[in-house]
């Protein structure tokens, strides 16, 4: 799908929106919530449901964790947490873990 633009030519509804954002300022913030809101989709089931409370401020992913033996795996993997979300939203949105 494409959109006419007067003197730009022709943009995909995804570079309207994008150009929208960032005009805003608010496609850091949008990049954060995604995360959260594909939480499950990036790290599975398993990781998800035991996942109490997630948030993504200043390129920090903030994690709670109601399972010890997960929290001691996943902070011995916090780059491959970073390196994970960053390919898959295909722009640089984390680059810290915390574990709350």
């Amino acid at each position: 799908m494409t959109i006419m633009g007067r003197n730009s030519g022709e943009k995909t509804l995804k570079e309207a929106i994008t150009l929208s954002l960032e005009s805003l300022r608010l496609k850091d913030k949008y990049l954060e919530n995604m995360v959260a809101v594909r939480w499950e989709e990036l790290v599975g089931r398993m990781i998800a449901s035991r996942t109490s409370e997630i948030y993504v401020s200043n390129k920090k992913l903030y994690l709670r964790l109601s399972s010890a033996p997960l929290k001691q795996e996943l902070i011995q993997g916090k780059q491959r947490i970073i390196d994970l979300v960053n390919e898959n939203m295909e722009e640089v949105v984390l680059s810290e873990v915390i574990f709350l």
